[in-house]
């Protein structure tokens, strides 16, 4: 399977980041995949945005309090609106910020036909375990190294165990041996913060499967010419 490239919340340094623009530019840029991050609003609806807050002059508001036509007014997307304009033909990494979320997306990700490539993201394995009820979507644990408890073949085993496909690590924090620890146990490995070519050559040459980068034109280039190479 490629490697799947990853826009970390689109092309946020061309367009506001988590928006349909930021990421519709990631896309024509040649990634394979978005990223982005969700919250739940005041009426229940998966929106688009990294912060619990939204704020307009000195008035600061917890997106969990205000509606999700309101939050448009912000610029703040419904998740559904990423499938409605931009379509279901590439992978969507989602990074739960709110559990209560959770649920909800693989509704919106469902009645697009999209689960099978919808990675939802989270530190909180007890989440993903939940979530594996869905069969279709994919589930991957993203947290730093420090933050797992138990050695990580056993994490590994526990992963492949529940059912959840992939780690997410700091790009500095995989070794070619912990690539292949993981990949023993049919539990994919993606890195993220890859910014400079150096960082995803270093982890392609590892056997990385998926990487996340705030360049899409870079980060496309670069893994074009490590395959041609």
């Amino acid at each position: 399977m490629p490697v799947i490239t990853f826009a970390h919340r689109g092309a946020r340094l061309v367009e506001r980041e988590n928006t349909i623009p930021a990421f519709r530019m990631a896309l024509e840029m040649g990634a394979s995949g978005i990223e982005t991050d969700v919250w739940c609003s005041s009426d229940g609806e998966v929106v688009c945005a990294h912060d619990p807050v939204v704020s307009r002059g000195l008035r600061r508001r917890r997106i969990s309090s205000v509606t999700a036509d309101e939050l448009d007014t912000y610029g703040i997307p419904r998740f559904a609106d990423v499938y409605s304009e931009l379509g279901t033909d590439f992978d969507c990494s989602v990074d739960v910020k709110d559990a209560g979320a959770a649920v909800q997306l693989l509704e919106v990700a469902r009645a697009h036909g999209a689960l099978e490539r919808l990675w939802v993201c989270s530190p909180d394995v007890a989440l993903l375990r939940e979530l594996r009820r869905e069969q279709h979507v994919r589930l991957v644990h993203s947290d730093r190294r420090h933050a797992i408890g138990t050695p990580l073949e056993r994490h590994a085993f526990e992963l492949a165990s529940a059912g959840i496909d992939a780690m997410n690590l700091h790009h500095t924090e995989w070794t070619a041996g912990l690539v292949s620890l993981f990949h023993r146990f049919d539990v994919r490995a993606f890195a993220w913060d890859t910014q400079e070519a150096r960082h995803i050559r270093a982890v392609l040459a590892m056997g990385i499967d998926a990487i996340y980068c705030d360049r899409p034109d870079r980060m496309v280039a670069t893994v074009a010419e490590w395959v041609a190479d």
